[in-house]
């Protein structure tokens, strides 16, 4: 299993490129966020297989909480960072392509599809940039806490969904930023991450903090299609497999990763312990079968493949 340090840094959101099957980048902060900089890591797996090599390391004045790779430009990520600062990088270069600022508090989640980003904010609101033209296309203010995170629908350019500190799921057009499309109190508890389903553009997953991942199907948001359980703290993120339609991946502050096929029942494959702080990021390796990433409090990276899925 490849692994990679962050020194001084602790990890927040680890990304497999797009494009490139070996490449990765990684978003990190200094002292646990609560102060001093951030660091976006470029990395590429060794062709061994056995190691990490870090190509570059770029430096922000305050923490870097999520990464995103660019749906159209090679090497092109953004990052949302602590200052309330969208920022967009370019492997290779020293400084950031454009600092987006709108939002007035941490930005904690972005998501970039097709020629959009969008970014979360501890503000409340939730944000559609045009990030060519350095232009706040939108503005979404329907959540009464914090947003922790925001992501487009793979089946749709033309819609997302957000999740908040409130406990609400809220699914949202981007062309109509004055009320959510559909909304659900999704967790009695903050509602930390949220993904949608690969195959089926009407299923979507959420965790909290109360340790429960919850499945939606959002033609009927009157109960849960099924709820998992395992995670003893935090669900911090959770992502479906792309490779495999029923499996779904979770990050806890227990230190566990944690994998689940939801076709055979609401208890783990497979408990994954291999950090000794928060692990935090999580990410599926689109373009390699099973391949997963994860990152942490402990300022490891790992990458792996989980035995349940060999």
């Amino acid at each position: 299993m490849p692994t990679f340090l962050t020194p001084g840094r602790h990890g927040y959101s680890v990304r497999f490129s797009r494009t490139r099957p070996d490449a990765l980048a990684v978003a990190t902060s200094q002292y646990y966020g609560l102060a001093g900089g951030g660091t976006l890591f470029f990395l590429e797996i060794a062709p061994d297989g056995t190691t990490i090599l870090e190509l570059q390391k770029l430096e922000w004045t305050d923490g870097l909480f999520d990464v995103t790779w660019s749906a159209s430009a090679e090497g092109v990520a953004a990052c949302g960072a602590g200052d309330g600062s969208v920022t967009v990088w370019r492997a290779g270069c020293a400084a950031p392509l454009r600092v987006l600022r709108a939002h007035r508090a941490e930005v904690g989640s972005v998501d970039w599809l097709r020629s959009h980003l969008l970014s979360a904010s501890w503000d409340t609101t939730v944000k559609l940039w045009d990030p060519e033209g350095e232009t706040c296309v939108n503005t979404f203010a329907g959540h009464s806490q914090l947003v922790y995170a925001a992501t487009f629908s793979p089946h749709s350019s033309a819609t997302f969904a957000s999740v908040s500190g409130d406990g609400h799921l809220k699914l949202w057009s981007c062309t109509e930023s004055s009320r959510p499309a559909a909304a659900v109190k999704a967790h009695d508890a903050e509602v930390l991450s949220c993904d949608w389903s690969r195959t089926e553009s009407h299923v979507l997953a959420t965790s909290g903090s109360d340790g429960l991942i919850r499945g939606w199907d959002l033609r009927r948001l009157t109960a849960p299609m099924f709820t998992l359980k395992g995670c003893e703290c935090a669900v911090r993120r959770i992502q479906f497999s792309p490779h495999a339609p029923a499996v779904i991946a979770a990050v806890s502050y227990d230190f566990t990763t944690r994998i689940w096929d939801i076709k055979r029942g609401c208890d783990p494959l497979e408990t994954i312990r291999h950090h000794s702080e928060f692990t935090y990021g999580l990410d599926w390796n689109t373009l390699r079968p099973h391949q997963l990433a994860d990152c942490g409090w402990d300022s490891l990276v790992h990458v792996f493949i989980p035995r349940s899925l060999v």
